[in-house]
């Protein structure tokens, strides 16, 4: 599909002469075409606007409140938009709605110059831009029939429920079922669901950790199990640009599987890579099963297992420095003069606050078994909420 849209926006570009841009109606970037400097001044025909929709694929919550001032949403026709150098618009804009059935759909985007696109370029490119309102109408339209189908196959019970549930999506996706697919999760997800994102299969909402939490499950067609790009590239458009009060997301990316038998631990892996993603930021923001070391294990334990009556008084807020002391000493394997390098103490120092972590849990740190357990501990609070 995304190959699709692509040629369409090509076609636009040719027709009017300019490159031009695709957003659905959340103005997410789906395609662009080429973007060539100014001949005479050397400029980029690029804005700081442009650029951030080409670059992370996405605008501002600010950027599309001023654009959809202009009406776009309401629009059946090109809408010229003039410059703005305060909001970083240096050029103006051409916008030709892209809608089906009277719905918009999203928004091919021009950069405007004098003297312009002729009208019957314009009506030209306008019937370019309701070919992509089928496509993108379908799309959403496919994405919304199948999130019943996709949630029931990733919270069904193993035996005849998942069984029933997997026919059920089998039959709705068609000949690609039995295909190569992999489950990208991104999570707090707190507003709506889209109805589709952009180059997947199906999205739905599934339940997350903390108890009563939600995220949004996608479901993602590979080619190849060497070829993620299509995973990484959904992950980038669900992560937000993290403004106002939503909390940020982190996305975790399923080993790839064949068929669709075993989408439920798919989204297991998937929900785990996401929850160590927020809980160790050098993971993220995008995480994959396949690298988040220990936290394969940690992330499956039942939340009310998670904790250890030795550690649970080091774990509370009145001991954070002492808890942070221990996790990097046993990061650094035990060696003090590493960990003490690492928190930019003396190694007294270090030796001083680790007895204090053994007289608070009771743990002696010359003993394996304890150096484990208490590992574990500080590793699995961090996934906690």
């Amino acid at each position: 599909m995304k190959g699709d849209y692509q040629d369409l926006v090509d076609e636009i570009s040719a027709l009017l002469g300019a490159p031009a841009t695709l957003e659905n109606r959340d103005f997410r970037l789906i395609a662009f075409g080429a973007h060539d400097s100014d001949g005479e001044t050397g400029e980029l025909a690029l804005d700081p606007v442009r650029t951030r929709s080409i670059m992370t694929r996405q605008s501002t919550a600010a950027v599309r409140s001023w654009f959809e001032g202009f009406g776009i949403a309401r629009a059946t026709g090109p809408v010229r938009i003039p410059a703005a150098p305060d909001a970083g618009v240096y050029r103006g804009r051409i916008c030709l709605p892209v809608r089906h059935r009277g719905i918009v759909q999203g928004y091919v985007w021009l950069l405007d110059s004098e003297p312009g696109p002729a009208p019957g370029q314009l009506d030209a490119a306008m019937e370019v831009a309701a070919r992509i309102g089928v496509l993108m109408a379908g799309e959403a339209q496919a994405g919304a029939d199948l999130s019943r189908e996709f949630r029931a196959v990733l919270t069904a019970d193993r035996g005849w429920q998942r069984d029933m549930a997997v026919t059920a999506l089998r039959a709705a996706l068609g000949e690609g079922a039995d295909g190569l697919h992999t489950v990208v999760c991104a999570g707090p997800w707190r507003t709506e669901p889209p109805q589709s994102v952009p180059g997947t299969a199906a999205v739905c909402l599934a339940p997350w950790q903390p108890e009563g939490a939600q995220a949004l499950a996608v479901l993602v067609r590979l080619r190849s199990a060497d070829a993620p790009a299509p995973a990484a590239t959904a992950a980038a458009r669900l992560l937000g640009d993290g403004g106002g009060t939503e909390p940020a997301r982190t996305c975790g990316i399923a080993t790839p599987r064949r068929g669709l038998a075993d989408l439920g631990s798919a989204w297991a892996e998937a929900a785990a890579a996401a929850r160590a993603a927020a809980a160790q930021p050098r993971l993220g923001p995008v995480a994959h099963w396949s690298d988040i070391g220990p936290y394969r294990m940690l992330a499956a334990l039942p939340a009310e297992r998670a904790g250890d009556p030795a550690t649970r008084v080091l774990l509370s807020p009145a001991h954070a420095e002492l808890a942070r002391t221990a996790e990097v000493f046993l990061d650094c394997a035990g060696q003090a003069g590493r960990a003490a390098a690492a928190l930019g103490i003396h190694r007294q120092t270090l030796y001083y606050r680790l007895s204090r972590v053994e007289q608070l849990t009771g743990l002696d740190l010359a003993e394996g078994e304890d150096r484990l357990l208490l590992h574990m501990s500080l590793k699995t609070s961090r996934l906690s909420p």
